[in-house]
């Protein structure tokens, strides 16, 4: 795939040149061999392999010097052949070692099982070697590197920057390389430019021809970056502007009701609430109040860490919508008001049934507390079908103003009499379509969308076009950080013993396991965990079992002995990643912490910040790989943004935008980290573009327009026929 457009029909007119639509196999040298193996790539046509971009290049400048060399990190060196020895090692297997005398001195080059590649390492001979360097004894080594020779005719002229590109089983660099380099001969001129020459111009961008030579075989750094910052460019531009048609179709066919939450109703609402909002919820309610009042669809993304409060905000939204009638009287608090019988209706979809129930009984108390006549409805998965009929009834004729349920609100067909708003917990989880699927009818719901994994502020803005966003960025009071360690398998009897103290103190605790079975990887399983630590070191203690595996109402009913206090220690995988609250349960061991990513330890650790009391938190890793960027970071800050950029910066952006499910990912060449200045920039240029035409009717803009709905139209479900 490539950033320009898949293969619709629409963006395929868009080429005019039949050399773009040449099928690898007519390729010289390609062959239908290597093509049928290039198509599992989805490299099927000339112009497919053209937009094909390296995701990394080898440095072969040589520039570097032995004294600069940093164990792991990519080098490249010239040197001479000092002598060459290949050799077998053990059954069978070779070993060539090269002796290499460079400008400050000698080193080693490496290769096992490559015999074929001794009769070239000739004495004397001069070249230059990229890879990967490491310490042996004294002597700086490379192990299998890349070589370029600096005297043979055909590289008299060497390339100083190899393109790497993306790969997949069966298909080899060098398969790519070829197809990339007969493409640019065949075709590189007809690729048509996207982007209107006004922008080039003034963004001072590369011409999609030289962007597209120099980012496969550039001539150097500078040539390398400026065809990369083209495309960058290019690629963040559009999904701005599609996220912009994407708002602007649904503000111009869609209107909401108009929910006034006023100072009286506002306080009222507070008070159910054991618990002083925080500066920060207060600021947000505001904003999020201040949306709700317009007749024009809320879109708004409310992000915070984990603790930070968005449940609460969550309940205070729904609950001052269902408080208000849809002929406009404001509260049924308001004795001095008449209430219709109609009020408004608020949904919240959670991504599992553990975090509906918990929401629901969240709802549930405040209003028993207060004596409100307001009714709240569960609509989950495992309900029989006649509970489900019941609950779609009491929804449609209104007689429900609090709904609450996972996806299965989408799939129950259910039709709300008055629905005023939509929450929809742990943004993550769900896609820009799905949470669409909830947006329908002529008078469309407010939309709230909350995550607890902390998105830095350039991602969102990137990711979110289609949303305003508010931060909590702040706890409430007397909430303390979890103290994390991290302890080496050699180190774990010491934990276990600390770990069994606590409990015997009163405290409950959680023991998180990466898989449910071991699948042929080095890691524990959840039943082996939970039969070792049940026969060992929590022998004396009450163990309770929760994997994804379970039933609905069996996970469901764990969770609810584990909050009663019938369990000291839940055993359970990362399904708790979204679960209740257990405020007793401040005790935390992660089991082969290594194999979680960042955001994800987060989130566990999360699971013991609810209370009063320090939560305290074990990552456990292999001794051998505890020395770990990821560990480290986990262990040294509980701040969820920090740990959000970290994450980024090791795992990459990944599917923040939520639309995997249209097979399709959301970025093919930006970094959202990296290119954060970029995405500002795009973001910029795409309000002031949209600004003064919003359709992108103007000619200058056709082929941007035919790029951008090639390759978003489906994902974000654009109106073709509102844009074309």
């Amino acid at each position: 795939m490539s950033i320009e457009e898949e293969n619709t029909e629409d963006a395929g007119q868009a080429e005019t040149g039949s050399e773009l639509r040449t099928r690898l196999e007519r390729l010289p040298g390609v062959g239908s061999i290597r093509a049928a193996k290039l198509a599992k790539l989805g490299l099927v046509t000339v112009r497919d392999a053209l937009m094909h971009f390296p995701r990394d290049y080898r440095d072969f400048t040589g520039k570097h010097c032995l004294d600069e060399l940093v164990e792991g990190e990519h080098a490249s060196l010239g040197g001479t052949v000092l002598s060459a020895f290949l050799r077998t090692i053990s059954r069978g297997r070779t070993m060539l070692a090269v002796e290499v005398e460079t400008e400050q001195g000698p080193m080693r080059c490496v290769w096992f099982n490559m015999p074929f590649l001794a009769p070239r390492f000739t004495v004397g001979r001069r070249f230059v070697v990229a890879g990967q360097p490491r310490r042996n004894g004294a002597k700086w080594e490379f192990s299998h590197p890349e070589v370029r020779w600096l005297d043979e005719a055909e590289d008299s002229s060497p390339v100083e920057w190899l393109a790497v590109y993306p790969l997949t089983e069966g298909v080899l660099q060098s398969h790519v390389r070829l197809a990339v380099q007969a493409a640019l001969s065949t075709a590189a001129d007809h690729l048509e430019e996207s982007l209107p020459n006004s922008l080039l111009e003034s963004k001072n961008l590369m011409s999609i021809g030289e962007a597209i030579r120099s980012i496969h075989c550039p001539e150097s750094r500078d040539a390398m970056e400026a065809a990369r910052r083209r495309f960058v460019y290019q690629e963040l531009l559009m999904l701005q502007l599609a996220l912009r048609l994407h708002r602007g179709q649904q503000d111009v066919r869609q209107t909401a009701p108009s929910i006034d939450i006023d100072s009286r109703l506002d306080s009222r609402i507070k008070a159910l609430f054991s618990h002083d909002f925080t500066a920060a919820q207060k600021r947000v309610c505001v904003e999020i109040a201040s949306d709700m009042r317009q007749t024009k669809p809320m879109n708004r993304l409310l992000q915070g860490d984990v603790g930070s409060g968005k449940t609460a905000v969550a309940a205070y939204c729904m609950l001052a919508t269902a408080a208000t009638s849809v002929l406009g009287a404001k509260s049924e608090e308001d004795s001095s008001s008449t209430i219709p019988s109609g009020r408004f209706q608020a949904a919240i979809m959670a991504p599992t049934e553990l975090l509906a129930r918990q929401h629901y009984h969240t709802l549930t108390s405040l209003l028993t507390e207060r004596g409100s006549s307001l009714q709240v409805g569960l609509l989950v998965g495992g309900q029989r079908v006649a509970e489900r009929r019941k609950l779609r009834e009491q929804i449609e004729s209104g007689e429900i103003q609090l709904v609450v349920g996972t996806q299965a609100l989408i799939c129950s067909e259910a039709a709300f009499a008055n629905l005023g708003l939509v929450v929809i917990d742990e943004q993550h989880r769900f896609g820009v379509l799905q949470r669409a699927l909830l947006r329908q009818g002529s008078r469309d719901p407010h939309t709230l969308v909350m995550t607890a994994t902390p998105i830095p502020r350039t991602v969102a803005h990137a990711v979110y076009g289609d949303l305003d966003i508010s931060v909590i960025d702040e706890l409430p009071p007397g909430r303390q950080e979890v103290a994390t360690y991290r302890v080496a398998n050699d180190q774990a009897e010491q934990w276990w013993e600390f770990f069994c103290k606590k409990l015997k103190e009163g405290r409950q605790g959680y023991v998180v396991v990466p898989t449910v079975d071991i699948s042929g990887r080095d890691m524990a399983s959840i039943s082996s965990a939970f039969e070792s630590l049940a026969n060992g070191h929590l022998e004396a203690f009450r163990l309770g079992l929760l994997h994804g595996r379970m039933k609905p109402d069996q996970k469901a009913s764990v969770m609810a002995d584990f909050r009663d206090r019938r369990f000291d220690v839940l055993v359970a995988t990362s399904v708790i990643e979204v679960g209740i609250d257990v405020p007793n349960a401040t005790l935390m061991t992660i089991l082969d912490a290594e194999n979680f990513g960042l955001a994800q330890l987060h989130q566990l650790r999360g699971r013991i910040a609810r209370g009063r009391v320090q939560g305290i938190c074990a990552a456990v890793t292999d001794a051998e790989t505890s020395i770990s960027p990821r560990i480290d970071v986990f262990v040294s800050t509980s701040d969820g943004f920090v740990l959000a950029e970290q994450d980024l910066i090791l795992r990459g952006p990944g599917d923040i935008l939520g639309s995997r499910q249209s097979g399709s990912p959301p970025l093919y060449l930006a970094d959202l980290l990296r290119d954060g200045a970029v995405a500002a920039e795009a973001r910029s240029d795409a309000k002031t573009i949209f600004e003064t035409d919003p359709a992108l009717d103007d000619p200058k803009f056709i082929r941007l327009k035919k790029v951008l709905l090639g390759r978003w139209a489906a994902t974000l479900n654009l109106g073709l026929e509102r844009v074309s």
